[in-house]
């Protein structure tokens, strides 16, 4: 029986040092998104929560890289929490990422979070983590316990022009998109959205003056504003915030929108809003890219 045990034992750090051994592609200068959803536990009560963060990464020493978060939420059930002040590191080249700061409700009350999250599996794209750790608001303490999916942003190669070099980037609406059920109107517990596609990217990350094109390959027109997503809100998903608007496309129609300052963008259809793109803008650092129509609900 001590045998059997002391076997079993080696298996599980044996296996913890294999998993250990892989590790995600993080590096310097680069664009993620973290996003995902897991619970929030008292001893009263469970409640759903979401995390969506967008961050960018800062200059390595050793095995970690410090990383700033641009913009994103947390939530608890339908409450949402904005970010105030957020630092993470990325450890052991990306393994294991913590998180530690204070997030900012509506009604202006600070409360603090403390993340740890440990690698699980990676694509070519993206990674998995687990994540546990806390929440504490100024009338209660929750563990959390998280699944989220960190997004790594490919570069863009610079198109060359006669007189200059461009990194210029042509969006297409898909056609079909207008047809597409809302999130919110698809079969509950049934996340179709996973495999529609609405645009022929849907994440992307580019330098402030970057100028993009969208060209509507759809049958109906469309127009595309950026706003604050409101989280949980059936009824009135987005609030528009003024620093985008493209006025309408029509059907083969195209239409170029300047992003001139720095900053994170939730772009969407007003009349479609289950079409979304998410934009970072990042100044001194190359263009960057993520997507390739897998909406996958941001």
């Amino acid at each position: 029986m001590k045998a059997v045990v002391f076997l079993l034992t080696l298996l599980v750090i044996s296996s913890g040092y294999f998993i250990n051994e892989s590790f995600a592609e993080i590096s310097e200068n680069q664009a993620f998104l973290l996003e995902g959803s897991g619970f929030a536990v008292t001893e009263e009560s469970i409640r759903i929560s979401e995390i969506d963060l967008g961050l960018a990464s800062q200059k390595q020493s050793g095995s970690t890289i410090n990383f700033v978060t641009e913009d994103g939420f947390v939530t608890l059930d339908n409450k949402e929490f904005t970010i105030s002040k957020l630092n993470g590191k990325f450890l052991r080249q990306g393994q294991y990422i913590r998180i530690n700061g204070n997030i900012e409700s509506s009604n202006g009350f600070d409360t603090s979070i403390s993340f740890f999250g440990r690698l699980v599996e990676e694509s070519k794209n993206a990674s998995v983590y687990g994540f546990t750790g806390r929440i504490t608001t100024p009338d209660d303490s929750y563990k959390v316990l998280y699944t989220t999916k960190l997004s790594k942003l490919s570069k863009i190669t610079p198109v060359s022009t006669e007189s200059k070099k461009s990194s210029d980037l042509t969006l297409h609406i898909l056609r079909g998109s207008s047809a597409q059920k809302s999130i919110n109107d698809l079969t509950p517990g049934v996340n179709t959205a996973i495999n529609l596609r609405f645009f022929s990217n849907d994440r992307i990350s580019v330098q402030p003056g970057t100028t993009i094109t969208i060209v509507n390959d759809d049958v109906a027109s469309h127009s595309i504003i950026s706003g604050k997503e409101n989280y949980g809100d059936r009824y009135n998903p987005f609030n528009p915030d003024g620093r985008i608007s493209t006025g309408i496309i029509a059907p083969g129609e195209s239409v170029n929108i300047t992003f001139e300052n720095a900053g994170f963008y939730r772009l969407y259809d007003p009349n479609y809003t289950w079409m979304k793109i998410i934009a970072y803008v990042f100044p001194n650092s190359d263009n960057l890219i993520l997507g390739q129509g897998k909406n996958l609900g941001n």
